[in-house]
């Protein structure tokens, strides 16, 4: 039995789309998600959907029972990750899952933003747990820029304070699939794996969007506070202005960066080009 938490979001449906086509039988999919309703779909399909909140451990107990193997999707709620992931880790223990896997974050031990913080003290606590595991330390998903294209061709600029750093950003659709083949092969237990495609720079994907669609856009790099002004401006709460902010600062650092080719080793093909992801995104802006 294969459990996928979040499975009603955009990385989950995603796996578990990617579980069905490599043949794994319907009845051995648990889609445990916050909102049951959420995955009707899912379940019209005969996929098991069971309640999952990450805040409500009694929900958890019953949505991993007969679990072997169960994909974590980090929690959405920034500053709450680290207790419903706590709640998630001692649930999998008492239910004697045999693996788990997490969707940690790229260079999670080494990164210094404030997202990778949490990444890791989660992956500590698996770690403590003792049950088998693998960390998925995904890259930056490109989606994070082409889903505000309608903005760039607004105003014909993509801000930021990125810097010249390079981003192994990644799409959600290979991450998915990464996910799906550690799932349903072996050997995976105890593995860190860095989890990037082809680098490109925020100028770069400026320059890509501009020559897909024909419309003027360029990338502005801005000074820290600048940015977060800008942010706020712009109708953002402070909390998730900061965070984008220092994003983007680990970016101009090199954190969102990896040599690693272990997406493509996963996946068995090369990631998905920026320029195909763009030209994707374009099409639908």
């Amino acid at each position: 039995m294969i459990t996928v938490t979040a499975a009603s979001g955009n990385l989950g449906r995603l796996v578990v789309e990617d579980l069905l086509q490599r043949g794994v039988p319907a009845g051995q999919i648990v889609a445990a998600v916050r909102n049951p309703a959420k995955a009707a779909d899912l379940a019209d399909r005969g996929v098991q959907v069971r309640e999952a909140d990450y805040t409500r451990p009694e929900t958890l107990a019953a949505a991993f029972a007969g679990t072997d193997k169960l994909l974590l999707i980090s929690s959405s709620e920034v500053g709450q990750r680290q207790a419903q992931h706590k709640n998630v880790v001692q649930a999998a223990v008492d239910a004697g899952v045999a693996q788990i896997a997490y969707t940690s974050a790229l260079n999670a031990d080494t990164s210094g933003t404030k997202l990778a913080e949490e990444h890791r003290i989660t992956e500590a606590l698996i770690r403590e747990s003792g049950l088998p595991y693998v960390f998925l330390r995904n890259g930056w998903y490109i989606e994070n820029n082409t889903e505000n294209l309608a903005t760039a061709f607004q105003f014909g600029t993509i801000a930021g304070s990125a810097g010249d750093g390079r981003i192994s950003g990644a799409t959600r659709a290979d991450l998915a699939a990464a996910a799906a083949a550690v799932l349903t092969t072996d050997g995976h237990d105890g593995n860190v794996y860095e989890l990037g495609g082809t680098p490109f720079t925020m100028t770069e994907f400026a320059a890509e969007v501009a020559a897909q669609s024909g419309k003027p856009v360029a990338y502005q790099n801005l000074p820290a506070d600048a940015y977060t002004q800008m942010l706020l401006g712009a109708g953002l709460p402070a909390p998730l202005a900061a965070l984008l902010v220092d994003s983007d600062l680990g970016i101009s650092r090199g954190e969102l960066f990896t040599t690693s080719t272990d997406l493509e080793r996963l996946i068995g093909r090369s990631s998905t080009p920026l320029t195909d992801a763009v030209a994707t995104a374009v099409k639908t802006a």
